[in-house]
């Protein structure tokens, strides 16, 4: 336990150094007011929380050093970095009274022209969106979503980012989204024509289902594509009626092809090769302390006798018996014991109690 307490330690003071007290003190501010947003009881509440914090970030993220902060301490806002290090988002969201969702999003990118940072904030205006806006999109007109992938490609001569989301869209249903984020000078702008599906090209792809079901849709990265369960109806009478869609068991995935993303359906979802090896923390009874050690990333049968503290057998309980032991059940016994009478009753009329010689039944 001393061991792991330093090493908590030597992180705060890593990033104490790296970023400076400024960054430090504001982020146990930022802490506090997130906790105040989240503990706000009605929409009135929530509003004056959450100005208070959304200022305060702003200033925060427009300070050196904060595209490399971690931030660990927000743990309900939602923080995502580009793979080359120029794009990140600061993303949350407020449950409303009516359980209806606002989203707010920050965009931290640097400026290659201007070798400088820029903040773009993407403002919710779903109000006066279709609920599925096809169109190319600036920040003022944002349909809102939580972003949790990002994925860096080339868009002509420029760089762009395609971005996956989620929206609560419903009471009925989710959606996730798969858009495009890039930057013109100072602005930001969402949608391009990079996505093939059906025979069309489409700016933005959203995938509607039932809330009483979760979709996977994610960038796979050691296959460089976007990998997502396919969804259907129900029933084939609810075609169409989205929030009546699920996963089938099927996935499609999307592929980067020339700068465009194609999808392709009935594709093989694999999962990623896990490392043949594994650290693990080891209690020594003799120091006390928690010591690292490395050992096979691998299953190990607890009943096999070559396994570390194998050998043992492995017995099934059930909460009607005590002590963890397979005791017999009362009704078990009363099977067992009508078992016993009827194996020492033989029956009349079986062949084993009948002599065919003298045809009579034997005593």
């Amino acid at each position: 336990m001393k061991v792991f307490f330093s090493i908590i330690i030597l992180i705060f003071a890593f990033v104490y150094d790296s970023f400076g007290q400024d960054l430090f003190e504001r982020e146990a501010e930022l802490f506090t007011r997130l906790n105040t947003l989240r503990s706000a009881k009605n929409n009135t509440e929530k509003e004056i929380a959450n100005k208070s914090f959304k200022t305060y970030l702003e200033e925060t993220i427009n300070l050196p050093g904060a595209m490399d902060y971690p931030f660990l301490k927000l743990t309900t806002l939602g923080s995502i970095k580009s793979s080359d290090n120029l794009v990140r988002l600061f993303n949350w969201n407020i449950e409303q009274d009516d359980e209806s969702q606002k989203y707010y999003c920050y965009t931290l990118n640097f400026n290659e022209s201007k070798k400088e940072f820029n903040v773009v904030e993407l403002v919710d205006n779903s109000f006066m969106l279709p609920a599925q806006p096809a169109e190319i999109l600036d920040s003022k007109d944002w349909y809102g979503a939580l972003y949790y992938a990002i994925i860096p490609f080339d868009k002509g001569s420029k760089k762009a980012y395609t971005i996956i989301g989620w929206d609560g869209s419903s009471s009925m249903s989710n959606t996730k989204i798969v858009d495009v984020l890039y930057f013109n000078g100072s602005s930001a702008k969402l949608g391009s024509p990079v996505f093939k599906q059906d025979g069309e090209t489409k700016k933005r792809l959203f995938f509607e289902y039932s809330k009483k079901s979760i979709m996977y849709l994610n960038y796979d990265e050691s296959q460089k594509r976007i990998v997502m369960d396919h969804l259907s109806p129900e029933t084939p009478s609810l075609k169409g009626i989205y929030s009546f869609y699920v996963p089938d068991l099927s996935y499609d995935a999307l592929e980067l092809k020339n700068n465009k993303w194609t999808l392709k359906e009935d594709v093989i979802g694999v999962n990623k090769k896990d490392s043949e090896k594994m650290n693990v923390g080891v209690y020594d009874p003799k120091t006390g302390e928690v010591n690292a050690k490395e050992i096979k990333a691998k299953w190990e049968n607890p009943s096999d006798e070559s396994a570390p503290g194998g050998g043992s057998v492995h017995i099934a309980t059930t909460p009607e018996q005590e002590d963890g032991i397979n005791k017999p059940l009362e009704n078990d016994k009363v099977k067992a014991k009508k078992t016993n009478l009827s194996e020492k009753k033989k029956d009349r009329k079986t062949p084993e109690s009948y002599n065919p010689a003298t045809k009579k039944k034997r005593k």
